[in-house]
């Protein structure tokens, strides 16, 4: 029987490293990335059984590429690996389209327990979040994802660019949109959460964890 195909991605270096060598002794382990726009392109190209993400992840955070990644290929099964053990962010993560919910600082064969399961078309959730929060889970999962967010796919795509410290006129390369048009994101993004600084920006995008507090 072929082994898993597994597409990992973590912006941890030390960690990834650390998952890497989980995730082979038993999965056919098809790349590694340290970027959410970097994950975009190695799923496009390795088309794996099961695509591993944390949330926190510099240029697009997870949950936003687990969003983009179901309209491109909505049979694709995702599990979100993430020291986050907030149960609203695990809802967050089913609605956008995970397939499971997996914490770091479980033992290793409870991860790869969760792929196994992930793989087989099966929704899975930590068992640390409880039971009570594991239904509550999957019933999220079945649920339009609504208005988590008043901002658009693409305006989330700007903001953690300028939350991470990046120039408009890079913000504009990265997306390939014009400056101009990079500016006015911004200006629509201000008024959409009535704010009128950058830092309040980096404020909202740390409490959305599009950024982590290191960032």
């Amino acid at each position: 029987m072929p082994k898993i195909t597994v597409l990992l991605a973590d912006d941890h270096a030390v960690v990834a490293e650390g998952l890497r060598s989980l995730l082979e002794s038993t999965f056919e382990l098809v790349g590694v990335v340290h970027d959410g726009r970097a994950l975009l392109e190695a799923v496009a190209t390795t088309r794996p059984d099961v695509i591993v993400t944390d949330i926190s992840m510099p240029m697009l955070n997870g949950l936003d590429a687990i969003r983009q990644i179901k309209v491109l290929r909505p049979s694709a099964r995702i599990l979100v690996l993430t020291m986050h053990r907030d149960a609203q962010m695990a809802v967050e993560a089913f609605r956008a389209g995970a397939s499971g919910y997996a914490l770091k600082i479980s033992p290793g064969e409870e991860l790869i327990d969760a792929i196994t399961v992930v793989a087989q078309g099966r929704p899975y959730a930590a068992s640390l979040l409880g039971k009570d929060v594991i239904t509550l889970l999957m019933e999220a999962g079945r649920q339009p994802e609504g208005d988590a967010t008043p901002l658009t796919l693409r305006q989330r795509e700007v903001l953690q660019l300028i939350a991470e410290g990046k120039t408009m006129k890079e913000v504009a390369t990265i997306l390939g949109i014009s400056p101009r048009t990079a500016e006015s994101h911004k200006y629509e993004i201000m008024q959409v959460l009535g704010v009128n600084t950058t830092a309040a920006l980096v404020q909202y995008a740390i409490r959305r964890k599009m950024i982590s507090n290191e960032a």
